[in-house]
């Protein structure tokens, strides 16, 4: 089994770190929000995205698949009480000049061995759709 570690820090009322390996990324923990930081639920959604194109730098090769790059577009929908996020949305759009089916096709891969949208859709909605940009 794979194991993950995140260690994270509180810098100050206005943020913390989070360090893995040797990168470092700044949090957005500040009760009046930040511009420069990610809050947790961005974190939380550009988790997702990562995953998928990781998950298509893993599977393009054994496809064959021919892609020039890959823009995902994520959005949540949080209720307030309890405090939770109840769906997530996304784009995934593909530069490329394949078919709509070898497109389809990996989508079915990428959603198939995403570990990051495997545990998320177990936990709330996750629905998207590919798309090509020709």
């Amino acid at each position: 089994m794979l194991e993950y570690r995140v260690t994270a820090r509180r810098v100050d009322q206005h943020g913390s770190v989070a360090e893995a390996k040797a990168a470092e990324v700044v949090l957005d923990t500040d009760l009046a929000g930040r511009q420069d930081a990610f809050n947790p639920a961005e974190l939380f959604l550009a988790a997702i995205a990562a995953c998928m194109i990781k998950g298509i730098e893993r599977v393009t090769p054994m496809l064959d698949f021919d892609l020039r790059g890959v823009e995902v577009r994520l959005h949540a929908v949080r209720q307030d009480s309890p405090p939770l996020i109840v769906s997530v949305d996304y784009v995934l759009i593909v530069d490329t000049d394949e078919s709509d089916q070898r497109l389809e096709l990996l989508h079915k891969n990428v959603r198939k061995y995403g570990t990051i949208s495997n545990t998320v859709a177990l936990a709330t909605k996750l629905e998207g759709v590919i798309q090509a940009r020709r």
